[in-house]
């Protein structure tokens, strides 16, 4: 996860997904709408401070409040485990902004066709909704 632009007094900022761990929810390349220290609860989606390299932000799915912070997990199952079963529980400090919401970029070298450009408005932009099942995933893991 990169940031583009954020800065700290802004309540909302961009930021750029780099990498597959929040798939299908997110994927590589996506743009996001942050809203800088917003209120967060279990099931929303993150950008946080990686508590073991905290230059490096990260984008993960908020599971639950435990002893130390909270307990975080990618959305995807079949990538590399880069969140809390690998680094524990990240403390409140570090959880930076909630995603509100993520747009795809169109694809480079397509032609701007209308048909194209139409169907790219309707299905780029999407809200990031709270996962209400997030108990369950915990139990499934």
């Amino acid at each position: 996860m990169s940031e583009q632009a954020s800065q700290a007094r802004a309540p909302f900022g961009i930021a750029e997904v780099t990498g597959r761990s929040m798939y299908p929810t997110l994927w590589h390349g996506d743009q996001l709408l942050v809203h800088n220290g917003a209120e967060v609860r279990p099931g929303h989606v993150a950008v946080l401070r990686h508590p073991l390299q905290q230059d490096l932000l990260i984008v993960k799915r908020l599971i639950e409040r435990r002893d130390g912070g909270w307990w975080v997990l990618g959305d995807n199952p079949n990538d590399e485990v880069v969140d809390s079963r690998a680094f524990g529980a990240v403390p409140d400090e570090l959880v930076l902004a909630r995603v509100r919401a993520r747009y795809r970029p169109m694809l480079p070298g397509r032609r701007r066709t209308p048909f194209y450009v139409a169907s790219w408005v309707v299905s780029a932009v999407r809200l990031v909704p709270a996962d209400r099942s997030v108990s369950r995933r915990l139990r499934a893991r």
